[in-house]
């Protein structure tokens, strides 16, 4: 196992040329409240899960979005009930919450 089991990677990126970007729908006090309920549940530390801001995931379009690696299973989120959701399912249990999962592979062109 490595450093961490998982790592929840929130998209925190700022646009500012007028297309949607993950800060504008709440990515920061989302990530925030999640680290801290990771922390509250003793999931926090070397062995368990970190919660990360990430940089732009270039998936502003589905978001806000987070990330679970090494998982690799995306989501998207609308409020602290989706996180709890995605924390409690496939954190603390491993389950996918499919009605929350992006796709985990680009649209083909």
């Amino acid at each position: 196992m490595g450093w961490y089991q998982r790592h929840l990677f929130f998209c925190t990126n700022r646009r500012e040329d007028g297309r949607p970007c993950c800060q504008e729908a709440g990515a920061e006090p989302a990530r925030a409240w999640a680290k801290a309920r990771v922390k509250e549940l003793g999931l926090a530390g070397p062995g368990k899960v970190r919660v990360n801001n990430a940089g732009c995931l270039d998936r502003c379009e589905e978001g806000p979005v987070v990330v679970v690696y090494p998982d690799g299973v995306w989501y998207t989120y609308v409020d602290q009930e989706d996180l709890e959701e995605i924390i409690q399912e496939h954190v603390v249990h491993g389950r996918v919450v499919e009605r929350l999962q992006l796709p985990s592979e680009p649209p083909a062109k």
